[in-house]
């Protein structure tokens, strides 16, 4: 396999070794059913010990995840120039730029090549399968969640005195202060470094007592006082941006659909699991 990580340079992947070809879980030809999904197959032929080994240190839910992962995506196939590229990315994001950090690398994490092949080339197999299989559906979720995706941006004042709250408010809406100004004087939140300005955001990344006045704000409405948990915020929407279905969009719609099947698929597994 080479991997050209500079010009005029070309690095030669070379793995030998335990590593190579070996894995502590058993092949789905080993299972012991063959009517079962070869996923589920695969599952029990993970020892007990090792299971709950896996369990204990946090690793098995990480595990059984990119399995269901990878599985799913084992069958996109990728023009050569597109896998290239993805070595050359997937070299780019571990630092490796010489033949010998490359061998340095895989001895360290225990690759063989056809690991490195399978994490280069992962990112762009899930993003094929996720325009293939989900991208249909990309509409019909936007539709269900732009109210969420919108983006704002307000200016947000905090204080924990209402009576302050009041006093700043009045001063704002009768023109004498500037709500920058008493925001970077007064606010006793993260706001005061931006003279409190938050966004864009999404709307939902407010509270959602605060997400609601600003969902039913014009731009440029101050908002009296109001009272959430410890703090009394003084509120200003500035710019609502509203979620449009572009392109980039599709792809996030089509991704979160993936995600969401994949959690299934990881809840059915372990439950199947645990049943036995």
């Amino acid at each position: 396999m080479a991997l050209d990580t500079q010009p005029d340079t070309d690095v030669t992947l070379s793995v030998h070794g335990p590593s190579a070809g070996r894995s502590l879980i058993p092949a789905d030809d080993d299972a012991p059913d063959a009517n079962e999904a070869p996923l589920q197959r695969w599952a029990q032929t993970i020892d007990p010990s090792l299971w709950s080994q896996l369990a204990r240190h946090q690793l098995l839910l990480p595990l059984l995840r990119q399995e269901i992962i990878s599985r799913a995506v084992s069958q996109v196939q990728l023009p050569a120039e597109r896998q290239q590229q993805a070595l050359q990315e997937w070299a780019a994001r571990k630092g490796i730029r010489t033949p010998e950090q490359l061998a340095a690398v895989c001895r360290f994490e225990a690759l063989s090549e056809e690991d490195v092949h399978a994490q280069a080339q992962l990112p762009l197999r899930i993003a094929h399968h996720c325009r293939e299989h989900f991208l249909h559906r990309a509409e019909q979720r936007f539709l269900a969640r732009k109210h969420q995706l919108d983006q704002l941006v307000y200016s947000l004042l905090r204080v924990e005195s209402g009576a302050l709250a009041q006093e700043l408010y009045l001063r704002i809406a009768e023109g004498e202060a500037d709500f920058a100004e008493l925001a970077a004087q007064y606010a006793k939140g993260p706001e005061q470094t931006t003279r409190g300005v938050v966004g864009p955001v999404p709307i939902l990344q407010a509270h959602p007592a605060l997400a609601e006045r600003l969902r039913t704000s014009r731009p440029g409405q101050l908002s009296p006082p109001i009272l959430i948990e410890k703090w009394w915020l003084v509120v200003r929407l500035e710019v609502m941006r509203p979620a449009t279905f572009d392109d980039a969009m599709q792809e996030r719609m089509g991704r979160e659909l993936f995600e969401e099947w994949v959690e299934e698929q990881l809840s059915q597994l372990v439950t199947m699991r645990e049943k036995e």
